[in-house]
């Protein structure tokens, strides 16, 4: 829901005060005007004796005084305020840089809100339990996840050892069923292997290294290309040094899968798969961008949710587990990167990645204002 920008809290308390102090200071001064009213004759006085003002003296003489006492109390209600206002709200700026960190994906941040049980204190010791709460929860789903995908592997191993032995004998004819049960079973390892991936990399359990990702497109084109040819598709490779920060390992994870899905996601008589690589700023660019359909927007913007595909996309062979994008998002978040997908307008997809060229500094508590 777009909202447009309004006042700050802030500048909305400070009006509050200054306005307050304003009217205060107004109410004041029309108190000592009536009460000096009741003692000034409203005419000349005459005759001999002491001088005694009358309305118009007491006008010229208190009235100049009177405005310029209410512009200084406008001014210092407005810094004061402002002063004041920045002190009370200083809790609910470490609130909001803290929700601002869970929304990055760090589950980790805490408040740790100091100072009277107040309010805020109140809040924040909510927030920082309900984060406990939720970092337990997804640490367990992370582990159940890694549990049962480590676990799977052995079972499929064995029958994956025991299907290749019964497809090598000589004595036994071409069995369809039994190449179906291979296919079926290869499957199940890539995605019992891909579940893995991801759950490693959600819990960002890898050390960070200087990484060139132009090598890394080179080398995973090099991975491909029996793929690429089989299909029909060129792979065209494209950028110079490219120095960023993470782990080779996960990025040449991510740069397959991008490029994987390039290949068997083109065309069906054929394409083009384009890997580049380019520094951007502050930011190294990885981008993979393949020919093939139309793909309408709604579908794009559900293609990094596990199991999800572009249903238009699907064929019969080989078209991957359904969580290749999953796997390119968890692993660019873990690096504190930025994914990017777009459909072209003449069909296929544009997937751009932009990763940090060197480690983000470590979090810092937001400056509290006293």
């Amino acid at each position: 829901m777009i909202r447009e920008r309004g006042l700050s809290v802030r500048v909305k308390l400070t009006l509050s005060y200054a306005g307050f102090l304003l009217v205060a200071g107004g109410l004041l001064l029309a108190v000592v005007w009536v009460f000096l009213l009741r003692y000034v004759p409203s005419g000349p006085i005459s005759g001999d004796g002491p001088f005694i003002p009358n309305r118009g003296d007491l006008v010229r003489a208190f009235v100049p005084p009177a405005a310029w006492a209410l512009v200084f109390l406008l001014v210092f209600g407005l810094v004061g305020g402002w002063i004041l206002a920045g002190r009370m709200l200083a809790p609910l700026a470490r609130i909001t840089a803290a929700t601002r960190k869970v929304g990055e994906g760090s589950l980790s941040h805490r408040i740790d809100l100091e100072g009277p049980d107040d309010e805020f204190r109140e809040l924040a010791d909510s927030f920082d339990a309900m984060l406990a709460r939720l970092e337990a929860h997804v640490a367990e789903q992370q582990r159940f996840a890694a549990n049962a995908s480590h676990e799977l592997r052995t079972p499929l191993a064995i029958s994956q050892t025991l299907l290749d032995v019964a497809r090598s004998d000589a004595d036994r004819g071409p069995d369809p069923l039994l190449d179906r049960l291979y296919a079926v079973n290869a499957r199940a390892i890539e995605l019992t292997e891909a579940l893995l991936v991801l759950s490693r990399t959600d819990r960002r359990a890898f050390v960070r290294e200087a990484v060139d990702l132009s090598l890394l497109a080179e080398e995973a084109a090099e991975t491909l290309l029996p793929l690429a040819e089989a299909r029909r598709v060129v792979i065209e490779t494209d950028g110079d040094v490219t120095p960023a920060v993470g782990s080779p390992a996960l990025l040449l994870q991510l740069t397959t899968n991008l490029l994987h899905n390039g290949i068997v996601h083109n065309g069906p008589d054929g394409g083009v798969a384009t890997v580049t690589t380019a520094i951007r700023r502050e930011a190294a660019v990885l981008t993979v961008e393949n020919s093939g359909p139309v793909l309408p927007a709604p579908l794009v913007a559900t293609l990094t949710e596990p199991f999800q595909r572009g249903t238009e996309r699907i064929r019969a062979d080989d078209t991957g587990v359904g969580l290749g994008l999953a796997i390119v998002k968890s692993i660019t978040d873990a690096h504190d990167g930025a994914l990017d997908i777009v459909a072209l307008p003449e069909g296929g997809l544009r997937v751009t990645v932009q990763l940090p060229r060197r480690p983000r500094p470590a979090a810092r508590r937001p400056t509290v204002v006293t």
